[in-house]
């Protein structure tokens, strides 16, 4: 079933079922009003046949009749009835009146009393006149209050019908306008495809759901243009990169085999395919490590490290690479609680990030001193590491977390343009910010902050 069918089924249940009760509640106050008031008018008749039967004098009495018969609106099958009550509560039955004992008590206990059968209605009321008291009862048919009960139904369910096909068609017109923005979605969204993701949907600055749902919609489809640029552009990149190494290696091979050569030829030959072998590996590798990370940058964390001892293992891998780096580890600001130098990560894909950024402040700074600084509290711990070296320029900084990216001065080094975005990926993984300031021919500060209060 189609929500807007749901949509209308749902408006027409409640309409009529809020109806249903309004009709009932009304016809049911109506009911009160009708009883109370003819309930009233025989009390009013009840009170004047009193007053007749106690007048000795008989022009009083005449009056009262008088009174009766052309001041008080006339009754259907009006009859009244006066019953002698004696001292031990028994009465005068009379025959003419069919009543269960239960009226009797009722009046008997309360001064007065009524009862309906088939729609008529007796009220009783006991009075006192020297001493002498008497029940005065009388009955009639509330004709009227019936002939208007039998007409307000009819005018309710005349209503109500009119009003269930009223609810209706409204149901079905409030279905389509509250659908209709989300069919347009739906049409819009359709008409999107992985060649046309630059399209997006229009939408006004309305604050409700259905322009919330479009402006997430716009939203997730950014995203998604972004990632396929991205993905078109790693591919692309990696493949030129790949490509290069692989049809050197192929070139190399095939002059050292048109003709036979000396050894030192071969030598030359083979150290060549040696030098692009160990390249291609290189970046297969710095590639497999950036897929590891996961192309959103989450990855679960498996180990609960001090940072403190972290780096320092990345100091000794890095003396091994570089024996003569000028690599100055800070351990001066650190707390003496060992705990707040505690986090929990993934320790070797966060050992390989810092130490690309360190590996790449010794590239870049031609082996000049890079000074990496550490301090925590509580809620932060936070790796500074500066050198001074060729500095970034200004118009590169946007680009840095692009893999393959090089600068124009970075170029001039040996390297791929993995290191920074595969640090990135990695840091952002541990729920923790990079940020890197520069300036050119003066030197590069990159700061790692890893949120604690996260975890």
């Amino acid at each position: 079933m189609k929500i807007k069918t749901k949509i209308a089924i749902t408006y027409v249940t409640l309409s009529v079922f809020s109806t249903l009760l309004l009709c009932i509640i009304v016809f049911y106050l109506f009911k009160q009003n009708n009883q109370y008031y003819f309930l009233k008018r025989l009390q009013d008749r009840a009170k004047i046949v009193a007053s007749i039967h106690y007048q000795n004098d008989t022009i009083k009495a005449e009056y009262y009749r008088e009174l009766k018969a052309n001041g008080l609106e006339e009754l259907i099958d009006e009859h009244e009835y006066v019953l002698k009550v004696n001292g031990n509560h028994n009465f005068e039955y009379n025959t003419k009146l069919q009543l269960p004992p239960e009226f009797y008590s009722e009046v008997m206990k309360n001064g007065k009393g009524w009862l309906e059968e088939d729609n008529e209605h007796f009220y009783g009321q006991i009075f006192d006149e020297n001493g002498q008291k008497y029940m005065v009862i009388i009955s009639a048919y509330d004709r009227r209050g019936n002939t208007s009960s039998i007409y307000i139904t009819r005018i309710m369910l005349i209503g109500t019908a009119c009003f269930v096909i009223l609810a209706y068609f409204l149901g079905r017109f409030f279905a389509r306008r509250v659908i209709n923005p989300v069919s347009q979605i739906t049409d819009e969204v359709n008409r999107i495809s992985a060649s046309n993701l630059h399209n997006r949907l229009s939408y006004n600055n309305n604050t409700d759901e259905i322009a919330n749902l479009t402006r997430t919609f716009n939203d997730m489809l950014d995203r998604l243009e972004t990632s396929f640029e991205l993905q078109a552009n790693f591919i692309n990149n990696a493949s030129h990169e790949l490509k290069t190494p692989i049809t050197t290696i192929i070139a190399e091979t095939e002059i050292a085999l048109l003709k036979e050569r000396n050894p030192v030829e071969y030598i030359a030959s083979l150290e060549n395919i040696n030098k692009q072998a160990n390249r291609l590996g290189n970046l297969t590798e710095s590639l497999l490590k950036l897929t590891q990370t996961g192309y959103d940058g989450k990855k679960q964390v498996q180990d609960i490290v001090r940072i403190d001892e972290l780096l320092l293992d990345v100091k000794c891998d890095l003396d091994r690479l570089y024996p003569n780096n000028r690599v100055t580890i800070k351990l001066n600001d650190i707390p003496e609680d060992e705990h707040l130098l505690m986090l929990p990560c993934n320790r070797p894909l966060l050992e390989l990030a810092i130490g690309n950024i360190i590996s790449n402040g010794v590239k870049y700074s031609d082996n000049e001193e890079v000074f990496v600084s550490l301090s925590a509290n509580r809620t932060k711990i936070k790796i500074t590491i500066t050198d001074i070296g060729i500095g970034i320029p200004p118009e590169d900084i946007p680009y840095l977390y692009e893999p393959f990216f090089r600068g124009k001065k970075a170029s001039q080094y040996i390297g791929y343009g993995l290191g920074l975005p595969l640090a990135m990926k990695i840091i952002r993984m541990h729920n923790g910010d990079l940020t890197i300031k520069s300036e050119p021919e003066k030197g590069t500060v990159v700061n790692i902050t890893f949120n604690k209060e996260q975890y």
